[in-house]
């Protein structure tokens, strides 16, 4: 049979875009279809325009820093957020015309639209009045976040609401307690609003270490924000001044603004997956074996629509394996094991590996080598302000299983640590390596002495 297209890419984010762009260069006939803006969630709503806003944030900490080096200023800082807003959308804006442009220099027919499955081979676009076919489909349409159903839920927002604010609000509650709510109400805090962030766990960033979580919940208290756990949102109401929160024991908290980051769920709503035969698993992302393939024979997925692990750079890789499995005659998949990850908070976590409880159980014994200390730079100027490092060693093998580290700089220094964890170092080979002095990251080459928890210590 003859098709329109090779390859049918629905959904233009990282992975869709890489995937696209490679098999069109080799070639073949490639065509993507994106509903909203070239980019996706990375690019245009997510990490991008995320990490301006986190550096926007970041001053008020740098001016106080500053302050205590010596420097004055004749008038207090102030910060607008109509001129970040707008200079966010215009860099965005141009970024996500270079994605659009990268895919018509390579020869990827780009269609604006929403793309549906009619059956495993056709795709329709109903908005542009097109049926089209193609012997491969690749989906690649991400993940969307979701609002729990709950009394005036439709007052709050969610992240994607929260980059197009009119204004900076004085009063903000972000409810949960992953790397988005922490992130943002960093953001929130550093640009001068009053932040409340409420979680129902029992600590934040689920998931992480027991040790990075502690921390970051103390060191983002230390910053101003009211960190609230076990509870969560009975209710809210509406006032005229404000909107009230109300929780489940017993605490209300009137903000100008509710924003819920408490999950994305795979965007698989309404895409014709049953018309084609592709599966979803008990998550409700598309089930794809290791090599990314649907249980369709000639269906793709890459991305969070897979809920594997929700990174850009995870789906990039995704995609290029999609590519050498398909296009090449090299059958590929990506190794999820130890992918590097950050959380950009104030301060922001880089982690690599296992956590202490997840080394524990996976390979019993394990020697711990942890640290908190203040960094060079604020010990000058008086702050309290602590790092954390720390090492999750095998006992047995000596093998490096993981390293957390909170503070200044941490996801520029995971980066590196990452390599060494993946290429399965000991702890004898990373200590060999000479610390640079001086400089925080030093600390994680000379950590000696293996720790014991204080009451162990206690009990001995």
């Amino acid at each position: 049979m003859a098709y329109d297209y090779d390859l049918f890419v629905i959904g233009a984010g990282s992975g869709g875009v890489r995937a696209a762009r490679l098999t069109a260069l080799s070639g073949k006939k490639v065509a993507i279809a994106e509903e909203y803006r070239v980019g996706g969630t990375c690019v245009v709503r997510g990490c991008v325009p995320k990490k301006f806003m986190v550096y926007a944030s970041e001053f008020s900490s740098a001016f106080k820093v500053a302050e205590g080096y010596g420097w004055s200023f004749p008038e207090k800082p102030s910060f607008d957020w109509k001129t970040f807003i707008t200079a966010k959308d215009v860099e965005i804006a141009r970024l996500s015309g270079i994605y659009a442009a990268n895919l018509g220099k390579a020869g990827v027919d780009l269609i604006h639209g929403r793309a549906v499955l009619k059956d495993a081979h056709t795709v329709e676009i109903a908005e542009k009045g097109l049926t089209l076919t193609a012997e491969t489909i690749l989906i690649a349409t991400g993940g969307r976040p979701f609002k729990p159903a709950l009394p005036g839920i439709e007052h709050a927002i969610t992240s994607e609401e929260a980059f197009h604010l009119d204004d900076l609000p004085r009063r903000v509650l972000v409810a949960g307690g992953g790397y988005i709510a922490v992130e943002f109400a960093g953001i929130f805090a550093g640009m001068g609003s009053e932040v409340t962030l409420l979680y129902r766990g029992p600590n934040i960033l689920r998931g992480f270490d027991d040790d990075v979580r502690a921390h970051l919940a103390g060191e983002l208290e230390k910053k101003g924000v009211r960190v609230i756990l076990a509870a969560q949102h009975d209710r809210i109401e509406k006032r005229e001044s404000g909107l009230l929160n109300v929780l489940d024991n017993g605490i209300e908290c009137e903000t100008d603004v509710v924003m819920f980051a408490t999950g994305r769920k795979p965007y698989v709503a309404d895409l014709g997956l049953e018309a084609a035969g592709v599966e979803l698993n008990e998550a409700g992302a598309i089930r794809v074996n290791e090599f990314s393939k649907t249980s369709a024979d000639n269906i793709w997925a890459v991305g969070d629509v897979t809920d594997r692990i929700n990174l850009t750079p995870v789906a990039i890789r995704e995609a290029v394996a999609f590519h050498e499995t398909v296009y090449r005659d090299n059958p590929s998949s990506f190794d999820h094991d130890m992918v590097p990850s950050a959380v950009f908070s104030q301060p922001p976590v880089g982690v690599v590996g296992l956590s202490e409880a997840e080394a524990r159980k996976t390979v019993g014994k394990v020697d711990i080598y942890l640290t908190r200390f203040r960094p060079m730079k604020y010990a000058f100027m008086g702050s309290d302000e602590r790092m954390l490092m720390k090492l999750v060693v095998e006992a047995a093998t000596d093998r490096l299983l993981g390293v957390h580290i909170v503070g200044p700089d941490a996801p520029e220094m995971i980066q590196l640590a990452a390599i060494a964890v993946k290429a399965g170092i000991t702890k004898k080979q990373w200590d060999s390596t000479c610390a640079l002095h001086p400089t925080a990251a030093e600390e994680l080459v000379t950590l000696r002495d293996k720790y014991i928890e204080p009451e162990l210590q206690a009990a001995e």
